[in-house]
C-alpha cells in the first residue's frame, strides 16, 4: 500500500534564511506544501526570512554555522539536529546545501529518516566529500547542467537525480507600487537597466558596473539600478565612484518586492559568473521582461539567445554594454523578446508545476523501499 504525506514531517535544512535564492525557493516550499505535509521545519543560521517563516506558522530552529568547520561546531550542530529531528517526529530531512546533506546523513543513521538534497548550484571542488554526502540519497537538480556536474564531475547516479525547475508565481501587477528611484528616472526620459542579485563575487556587479562606464560613453540617455545587499556593497560603491558613474546608478539595497521594482525597469541584466539555474531571469520572464545573461551554466537553459534574450560572456564588461545598447536601440527586438519570455515562464518556470513536481517527488520518495 503507497504511502501519502499528510502524515510526514519533513525538515528542511539550510545554511541561512537569508537574501538568496535558495533561500527563496526554501520560502517556496514552505508555503505551497504547508497544507500537503503535518508539518515543515526548517533549520538554519537564520536570517531575514525568519519573519516570514513566522507569517506562514513554520517553526524556525537556530543551528551551527556550517563554515565553522571545528569540531567542537559539528559536534553540537549534529547533536542538537538529533535532538530536533526527534522531538519533531522528522520524517525526511531534505537539505539545500553540502555540508547540511553531510550533517543530514550522519543524523539518519541515528533517526531513520529519509535524506534528500537540492543541489542549487555547479561546483568543480570538494569532489570526495561531496560525492560521499551526496552518495546514495535522492537529489533534485535544479536544471540540466546542474544535474550533467553531479553526473560528470562527481560520478554520482543519474538514477538518482531528478532535475526539477525553479518555479515563480505570477504577482498582479495592479498590486505593484511606484518604486521612487525608477520614477525618479523614468520622468527624465531614460531608459533603466536593472540588476538584481546579491552584491557577492558570484553574481559579476564588478563587471556590471565596467559596463556602464563603457556605455555613458556613447549615450547617456540609460540609467542603472542594482538591487541586493551583500558583502561587497562597499567595495561595489567605491567602485561607482572611481569609474565616475555615480550619476547614473542607484543602489536600492535589499528588497522585497523584486517582481514590482522587474515590472518597472526597462531591461534587466544578470551578469552572474556561475550560477545553478537562477531566479533572477525567471521572475523578468514572469513580468514580461528582457534579460541578458551570461553564458554560464543553467543559465542558457532559460535564456535562449536571441529568441527571449541574449547570452554574453562572463567578465567581459564591453561585450555587455554592446549588448544592453544593442537592446536599447531596437526596441522591436525588446518587444520580441518579451512575448518570448513570457511564453518561456508560463511554459516551463510556473510555480503550479514547481509545486506539482516536488509533490511527485516526495510521494515517490516516501514510497521507496
Amino acid at each position: 500500500m503507497s504511502e501519502d504525506i499528510k502524515d510526514k514531517n519533513i525538515l528542511y535544512l539550510a545554511k541561512t534564511m537569508d537574501y538568496g535564492g535558495t533561500e527563496k525557493v526554501i520560502l517556496q516550499l514552505c508555503e505551497n506544501l504547508k497544507n500537503d505535509f503535518n508539518k515543515i521545519i526548517v533549520c538554519s543560521k537564520g536570517g531575514i526570512h525568519m519573519s516570514k517563516l513566522a507569517e506562514l506558522g513554520i517553526t524556525h530552529y537556530e543551528i551551527g554555522d556550517y563554515d565553522d568547520k571545528s569540531f567542537a561546531n559539528i559536534f553540537k550542530t549534529i547533536v542538537r539536529l538529533i535532538n530536533i529531528v526527534r522531538s519533531e517526529n522528522i520524517s525526511i530531512i531534505h537539505s539545500h546545501h553540502r555540508m547540511a546533506t553531510f550533517y543530514a546523513k550522519i543524523i539518519s543513521n541515528f533517526t531513520r529518516c529519509k535524506v534528500v538534497c537540492t543541489a542549487h548550484n555547479t561546483f568543480n571542488d570538494r569532489k570526495i566529500f561531496t560525492k560521499f554526502s551526496l552518495s546514495n540519497i535522492d537529489i533534485v537538480a535544479v536544471g540540466e547542467n546542474v544535474k550533467k556536474n553531479l553526473t560528470d564531475y562527481f560520478e554520482l547516479k543519474p538514477e538518482k537525480i531528478e532535475v526539477i525547475y525553479n518555479g515563480i508565481s505570477l504577482e498582479n501587477a495592479l498590486s505593484f507600487e511606484e518604486v521612487k528611484e525608477i520614477s525618479e528616472f523614468k520622468k527624465k526620459d531614460f531608459f533603466v537597466v536593472g540588476n538584481i542579485g546579491r552584491l557577492s563575487e558570484q553574481k559579476g556587479f564588478k563587471y556590471f558596473n565596467e559596463a556602464i562606464s563603457e556605455l555613458i560613453k556613447q549615450n547617456k540617455n540609460i540609467r542603472f539600478i542594482i538591487v541586493g545587499d551583500g558583502e561587497l556593497k562597499d567595495e561595489l560603491v567605491d567602485q561607482c565612484k572611481f569609474l565616475n558613474i555615480e550619476k547614473y546608478v542607484k543602489f536600492l539595497g535589499f528588497r522585497r518586492d523584486i517582481s514590482n521594482i522587474i515590472s518597472q525597469l526597462d531591461l534587466v541584466v544578470l551578469s552572474s559568473l556561475w550560477e545553478g539555474l537562477p531566479l533572477t531571469p525567471i521572475e523578468a520572464f514572469s513580468q514580461r521582461k528582457t534579460v541578458i545573461g551570461t553564458n554560464v551554466d543553467g543559465t542558457p537553459e532559460i535564456i535562449k539567445d536571441g529568441y527571449n534574450g541574449l547570452l554574453v560572456e562572463a567578465r567581459n564588461s564591453k561585450q555587455l554594454s554592446e549588448a544592453i545598447l544593442k537592446l536599447y536601440k531596437n526596441k522591436e527586438d525588446i518587444n520580441k523578446y518579451e512575448k518570448n519570455a513570457f511564453d518561456t515562464y508560463r511554459n516551463l518556470f510556473d510555480l503550479q508545476t514547481f509545486t506539482h513536481n516536488y509533490r511527485k517527488f516526495y510521494l515517490r520518495v516516501v514510497n521507496e523501499t
